[in-house]
């Protein structure tokens, strides 16, 4: 490894960290245990997602995956989420399809598989263990060859009012405030819903620099509020092996060229808002896979919630709705983006009354 390549410093102590911790951790009788993330594919490949950690001994299998619909855990403050510590390094097993994979877990703990398959469209369940008795099951959603749209949509300020990532208040909305108190943006539920009434076999994905730590919260928030199912794209909590933060913008950009490898056939509307770089990231999408996008639609957020989110009244970022392909619309709110996406013919007029 030459110079260039050693892994950033704050990686590094990371690293090492982990190494100390989780000897202590082994030696104390600690055992592993797998947190399962929602993946996806197609009837010849899939993506598998997991978290590799540490809990005490005795701990049931399935204690990071707690069912959505388990209203007892919704009032759980995001913080604890924050607590667990990684195994990073280790084996996985991962069965699927009546066959078995290993796979490795990176230097964070987090599993990240494309394996081969043979499987027919629709959900199907993954078990992943590392020995015998820790096994956990992963929902897959395996979708058919063919044509079709598919919804990308961005989390923090699109669906959900964060104002991140203000320093003070991305640490509020993820360590002090309960999941149930988090707000949801006018009418994306109902744009979402919609979107999924007239596009029923549609891939949907949320895309979001949020840590994986959040997946509980965000996963409940959705449900509880309406939004369709769907796999989530987060990334690494802390250092990585270029920087002491990781750099959101290119985790996005590499999950969307990411979605259009393993969903060559799908035609996206790339929902996001103008609070920070949706905007250009999804148009330089677009640039390069125009054949992968429908649409582009953009959440304006108000002069309050601009200046929480990065310091000014004004977008970081002013894009203009040109008569481009594909097209790019803006609103300030799930009623307004539905108006718009109807204008373009993305979506059906309502019948009149």
């Amino acid at each position: 490894m030459t110079t260039t390549d050693r892994p950033h410093w704050a990686a590094r102590i990371e690293d090492v960290k982990n190494s100390i911790v989780g000897g202590v951790l082994r030696s104390l009788g600690w055992d592993l245990r797998l947190q399962p993330f929602h993946g996806y594919g197609i009837p010849s490949h899939v993506r598998i997602l997991a978290k590799l950690l540490y809990a005490t001994k005795g701990t049931p299998a399935d204690y990071y995956d707690r069912p959505v619909h388990d209203m007892r855990s919704m009032a759980v403050r995001g913080w604890r989420n924050f607590t667990a510590q990684v195994a990073p390094n280790r084996k996985v097993h991962i069965s699927i399809g009546g066959k078995q994979y290993t796979q490795r877990a990176d230097r964070t703990g987090i599993v990240d598989a494309r394996l081969d398959v043979d499987l027919e469209p629709g959900e199907h369940e993954a078990v992943l263990w590392t020995v015998p008795g820790n096994e956990v099951t992963a929902t897959v959603t395996v979708y058919a060859h063919g044509e079709r749209l598919g919804l990308v949509s961005d989390i923090d300020d699109t669906v959900m009012v964060t104002w991140l990532p203000r320093p003070m208040l991305a640490f509020w909305n993820a360590f002090v405030v309960h999941q149930s108190s988090r707000k949801v943006v006018r009418g994306m539920p109902m744009l979402y819903q919609r979107i999924m009434r007239e596009h029923p076999d549609s891939p949907v994905v949320y895309l979001s620099t949020g840590a994986w730590n959040v997946f509980p919260v965000l996963k409940r928030f959705l449900y509880k509020n309406g939004y369709p199912d769907g796999p989530l794209l987060l990334t690494d909590w802390g250092p990585t092996n270029t920087g002491i933060f990781r750099s959101g913008q290119e985790h996005k950009e590499r999950s969307l060229e990411q979605l259009a490898s393993f969903l060559p056939q799908v035609n996206w509307l790339l929902i996001g808002d103008d609070g920070q770089h949706d905007p250009s990231i999804y148009a330089r999408f677009a640039e390069k896979r125009s054949e992968n996008v429908q649409a582009i639609a953009i959440r304006q957020l108000t002069e309050s919630e601009q200046l929480l989110a990065h310091g000014t009244t004004r977008p970081l970022e002013e894009p203009s709705e040109q008569d481009t392909t594909p097209p790019m619309v803006q609103a300030p709110d799930g009623h307004g983006l539905l108006k718009k996406l109807q204008q373009i013919g993305l979506l059906k007029a309502s019948a009149s009354r």
